[in-house]
Parts: C-alpha cells; structure tokens; sequence
C-alpha cells in the first residue's frame, strides 16, 4: 500500500508539472486591431467583421482580429498616422485620404460623375490600374489588399436642391480632399472639412448646411433626421482601401498571411456583393422615415450637374496626374 501511495503521488507531481508546460506551449495569438470610422451596419463595417469571423475561423484562433468601429480609437485625420506607426494593424479608409502620404494618384476616384455604375467601377479597382495605385503605399510602409465598395454620393440640404445652382452659398461637408473642395467650388458651395465622427452634430447645430454621403452612411449616421432633403445625384463614388502595415504583415508566418489574404479575398466579394443593396435598403428607409424628402434628378437635371462638375476634372488634372486619369477614362469611356 505504501507503494502504491508513492507511484500515485509521483503521478500527482508529474502532472502538476506539466500543466504549465501545456499552458505555455500554447502561442498567444496574433492581435489585429482593425479600425474604421463608420458604424457595423454599413457595408465597411458589416465587411470588417466579417474579415474578423473568416480570419478567425480559418486560422483556428491563431488570429485574433479586434474591430473597432465608430472612431472608437482614430478619427479620420488620425487614423492613417496610427497605421504606420502600428498603434493599429488594418484600416480601411476612403480613397480621397491618401494624398497627404503623397499619393495625390488616389484622388482620381474622387472625380464627379467619373463612374456611371459599379461595372464601370471595377475596370479600375479590380483591374491592373487598381493594383498599381495599391503597390504605390509600399514606400509609406503601408500595404494595399484590396478595395471595398461603399456607393454613390447623394447630396443632402435643409432646402431642396434640384439644379447645381441650387448649391450656392451652401456650406458643405467634405473628406479632407483637394478634388472634393474643387468639385464643392464648382457649383457654388463653401466646402467645410469635419471629420465624419463630427456630422451629425455640425449638421445639427447648423455649423455645416449639407453633406455628401452614400445613402448608407446617411442613414446608418441618422444624418436623415437633421436634413430635410436628399437629392439622388449619385455625382461621386465612395469607396475603401484595405490597408496594413507592411512591417507588420511581412512579420506574419507565411502560412497565416495566405490564410488572411484569402479571407480577405472574400471579405473583398461579400463587401462589394452587400454594398448596392444596403445603399438600396437605406434609402427606402430614409424615404420611409419621412424624415427627409428625396428629390430625384430628371436626365437633363443630371446633364446640367455633369456640365458644372467638369471643371473639377480640368483642374485637378496636374494633381492627380494625367496619365492616370487617361488611363480611367480609357477604362470607363468618360469623355470629358
């Protein structure tokens, strides 16, 4: 019995001793913080998440992706200076943010009336030209994976608006972008740069008179309650890069970086597949609401808002650079 007693207390200490062991030979696992400025339901944020489940899944735990949405920890004008000092891995910020990096190229996708559809869209975005923007971040230490789709712009006001005449003296809300000012100008209106955490509460109080947003950052950001009115110009796209820091990918063992980029591959195809029908659904919610009337534009309306616009394309042209606007015009048949 006394043998017996011993073996079993031997076993007993073998165990315990063993127990750490296990536990510390279980990696943690790889944290990414993913932030974004709009809300979950949108298509960016519904997008994000679903990054974080595939990414998740995929690896079994062995990444972790934390999304932050809202501007729970970077405002716009943060955001980018977080990605490439790694205080956040993955961002997904509009196009019109990257010419403070220097790569003012991006800001073609700020051109109004420049895409007609989503079709037209992707020759650029899932074409050659669009991987040839991406591969430019590379020297800021910032790395493209892909574009996300948001939507077409519509123009909101406390005063219905119809014609680009219709805008002057209006202070609008922009993105920090020198296209989207020169587009504002254009028609007449006063661009005013908030950061989009600040609308509803500029358009609110008055500090702002009207913004531009796809219908689903309208509605999401409930901007529809202080605007009386939402014209359906569809002028301008809004979409995303799907940024990371180089330093931190390349610091990924291969096999997880193929697992993520094939999750965000189709993460790419689930954002851009909701993207129309989420703009869809906002806007008949927004209608429904009766919060504010939306105005639709009649074919020679939307010709005279093209005819006003078109200036920005002529002065933007040595920003942006020719050869690149060239190259969306060949790709989208815009005739200037």
């Amino acid at each position: 019995m006394k043998l017996n007693g011993c073996f079993k207390s031997l076993i007993l200490g073998a165990v315990a001793l063993a127990l750490p062991m296990t536990a510390l030979a279980a990696p943690a696992p790889i944290i990414i913080k993913f932030s974004h400025v709009v809300a979950n339901e949108t298509p960016k944020g519904q997008a994000a998440n679903y990054f974080k489940k595939l990414a998740e899944e995929r690896t079994k735990g062995r990444v972790k992706v934390e999304v932050y949405p809202n501007s729970q920890l970077f405002k716009d004008k943060e955001e980018m200076e977080a990605l490439q000092m790694g205080s956040v891995q993955m961002l997904a910020p509009s196009l019109a943010k990257f010419a403070p990096l220097g790569v003012k190229e991006f800001e073609v996708f700020d051109l109004p009336f420049i895409f007609d559809d989503y079709a037209e869209l992707h020759k650029v975005t899932q074409g050659p030209l669009g991987a040839k923007l991406l591969h430019k971040l590379e020297a800021k230490g910032i790395m493209g994976l892909g574009y996300w789709d948001n939507g077409f712009k519509v123009m909101s006001a406390n005063k219905p608006i119809h014609k680009p005449e219709d805008m002057r003296g209006l202070k609008m809300r922009i993105q920090s972008s020198k296209v989207l000012d020169s587009q504002m100008r254009s028609v007449g209106a006063i661009p005013q740069v908030l950061a989009f955490s600040e609308v509803y509460q500029a358009l609110q109080t008055g500090v702002v008179d009207g913004t531009e947003n796809p219908p689903s950052n309208l509605y999401t950001q409930k901007m529809h309650e202080v605007q009386k009115y939402v014209t359906l110009t569809n002028h301008g796209y809004l979409g995303y890069a799907v940024l990371v820091n180089k330093k931190f990918w390349m610091g990924l063992p291969a096999d997880i970086r193929t697992i993520l980029d094939g999750a965000m591959k189709d993460a790419t195809i689930f954002a851009n597949s909701v993207a129309k029908k989420d703009n869809d659904e906002a806007l008949a919610a927004v209608k429904k609401s009766g919060r504010s009337q939306l105005i639709e534009l009649t074919p020679q309306e939307r010709a005279a808002w093209r005819k006003a616009m078109d200036k920005t394309h002529k002065d933007n042209m040595g920003r942006i650079g020719a050869e690149v606007m060239k190259d969306v015009y060949d790709a989208t048949g815009y005739k200037p």
